[in-house]
């Protein structure tokens, strides 16, 4: 009878035993799950934050784009304007060079007139 005695109070210690692991089990659950729904948290915000810096990256590119394209246009238009003056003193300079030709055979239309005269 005596054996029967330990065998039962060997089984009840076990079996409390059992429970309060159970307990610690059971709380070492809840914080897991509360770590893996922190960790769910920060995963995501840190994707917004992904998402806000590009969106600002766009924007800054789009930023540098029509900065750039301002810049070229005013290059272009600069270069445009030398070139039309540079065509005008050309034309100019061509203009003279005609009348300055027309004068010389002007003036050998003159001088020719005037032996035929003699």
């Amino acid at each position: 009878m005596n054996t029967k005695l330990y065998v039962l109070l060997a089984a009840a210690v076990l079996a409390l035993s059992a429970c309060n692991k159970t307990d610690e089990a059971a709380a070492a659950a809840d914080q897991a799950q509360a770590a893996a729904t922190d960790a769910a948290a920060a995963a995501g915000d840190a994707a917004a934050a992904a998402g806000d810096a590009a969106v600002a990256a766009t924007d800054a590119a789009a930023t540098a784009t029509a900065d750039a394209a301002a810049e070229a246009g005013d290059a272009a238009a600069a270069a445009a304007t030398d070139a039309a003056a540079t065509t005008a003193d050309a034309a100019a300079d061509a203009a003279q060079a005609t009348a300055d030709a027309a004068q010389n055979v002007a003036e050998k239309a003159d001088a020719a007139a005037e032996e035929v005269k003699k």
